[in-house]
């Protein structure tokens, strides 16, 4: 497989990620997969492509069989076929489409944000797949130097190519690290609210089952 484009990866990582976090609207139209690459939150670096740009980048990914077109709806939509055009693990296919979506991240980041893709144990997990994918022929991550003044080193991935390292290595602003956790625990506040509403369903079912009141 060639080496993508910037927004080649995008459109890739965006299928991705808004399977697991937007499933009623998944497989997406042209408009919303576009929306999904130009949104300001949790990615890095901006972009602001056009449907048509978006419609060429989703062809040349179906030629590498990374995107299926799915038929039956009046509006043509799209999946996609990551894993397998990757050849990659599930965790594996979430920690790429992370490092794609937000640019280089360490072991901990990567853990925090690929929740709703896929959970990992611990850090030693993603160490793990980590390594697998920065092993491969050719490999499709790598481990960057540890910028100054940084705890952890960060991981970037190498689906298009070699990553250029600025100056002083890679470090996030703490405006960046504020808004990506915010739009973590927001995802997290509503998820657990569902939870909450599904239990008080079922406590409600089942006391209108035994005749008394649930309050």
């Amino acid at each position: 497989m060639r080496t993508l484009s910037a927004l080649e990866a995008r459109v890739l990582a965006v299928l991705v990620e808004k399977q697991a976090t937007v499933p009623d609207s998944y497989p997406l139209s042209l408009n919303s997969l576009a929306a999904g690459c130009n949104q300001k939150t949790a990615r890095d670096v901006q972009m602001n492509a056009s449907e048509s740009d978006v419609l060429q980048a989703v062809h040349e990914l179906k030629a590498m069989h990374l995107v299926n077109t799915v038929s039956g709806s009046r509006v043509e939509r799209y999946e996609h076929n990551g894993a397998r055009g990757l050849a990659v693990p599930g965790a594996g296919l979430a920690i790429l489409t992370l490092l794609m979506l937000r640019g280089p991240l360490t072991t901990a980041e990567l853990r925090t944000h690929t929740e709703r893709l896929h959970r990992f144990a611990d850090l030693s997990s993603v160490e793990g797949f980590l390594e697998e994918l920065a092993e491969r022929t050719p490999a499709m991550v790598i481990k960057l130097p540890r910028a100054p003044g940084a705890r952890e080193p960060r991981w970037a991935h190498l689906l298009c190519g070699e990553v250029a390292i600025p100056e002083g290595g890679y470090s996030s602003s703490p405006a960046a690290a504020r808004d990506d956790e915010l739009v973590f625990l927001r995802a997290e506040q509503q998820r657990l609210q569902g939870e909450l509403d599904q239990l008080k369903a079922l406590v409600a079912r089942i006391a209108g089952e035994l005749g008394i009141s649930a309050d």
